[in-house]
């Protein structure tokens, strides 16, 4: 399956990829293979409680997995199904409609095999005027539900077992940094998942070099052209590993 593909398909609220026809982000599918490929093996089930676009279901449903995602607005769910409806041949993955802070509730069972998700980068992208929606709430309220979630969500993973996060950083009013990186990775340690790896994922520039060249002058503020994929362990990451075997990446394009 094709970067392009998923750009006419997949609409993605999350900052981690390019831009649809619609000028909405999509999440980078390449990095959801090397994230199921390195952290999982075929018939693993995966939480993602920040369920806004489709592509890490429909990825994980052609790599085998089987992917369940929690998603409050239900224009977005039903836009989520029908993509996959339309892709997904068999295995289809799961959206499950609600507040992702009642995910303890909406996913009754436990014992996953991977959390993978991309949160809000606090108020940097409003999605709805939900009160629920932890987008719009105030700072100190997002970051208190966001802590929750994510320590539910972890709570749904088995011992031993991998978490990505995908996550880029946003300004106050002021513009300083949230250092949503690392609330994260505070979030994570102290619901159970030790912080293990870190890469940066580069994102294309688009007119960032003629909007950053205005905003430097201004401001001296730096334009932002990555987000950090952090990689958690819950449990002992030698057995973690040693239950995945040898990393396989398959072939999604459907060529022989």
């Amino acid at each position: 399956m094709s970067n392009k593909e998923f750009e006419a398909t997949a609409y993605e609220p999350c900052h981690s990829g390019g831009l649809s026809d619609s000028g909405t982000s999509v999440f980078d599918p390449v990095l959801c293979e090397l994230s199921y490929a390195w952290y999982t093996r075929e018939g693993d089930r995966v939480i993602d409680p920040f369920a806004g676009g489709s592509v890490r279901g429909i990825v994980a449903s052609h790599m085998g997995r089987r992917y369940t995602g929690v998603e409050l607005r239900p224009e977005q769910v039903e836009a989520n199904r029908e993509q996959a409806a339309e892709i997904c041949a068999s295995d289809a993955p799961e959206w499950i409609m609600g507040d992702s802070a009642r995910i303890d509730e909406l996913v009754p069972s436990d014992g996953y095999d991977f959390m993978f998700t991309c949160p809000p980068y606090a108020d940097l992208e409003v999605y709805s005027d939900d009160p629920d929606d932890i987008s719009n709430m105030p700072h100190g309220e997002f970051i208190e539900a966001y802590r929750a979630i994510m320590a539910k969500a972890v709570a749904k993973l088995a011992d031993d077992r991998f978490a990505v996060v995908v996550i880029g950083d946003a300004r106050d009013r002021e513009g300083f940094y949230y250092n949503l990186p690392g609330i994260t990775v505070q979030a994570m340690e102290d619901a159970g998942a030790r912080y293990y790896n870190e890469a940066i994922l580069v994102t294309p520039a688009g007119s960032l070099p003629i909007r950053a060249g205005k905003q430097f002058t201004a401001s001296r503020k730096l334009g932002k052209t990555h987000q950090n994929v952090l990689t958690f362990v819950k449990g002992d990451p030698k057995r973690a590993t040693e239950r995945l075997g040898d990393v396989v990446i398959p072939d999604m394009t459907g060529e022989e």
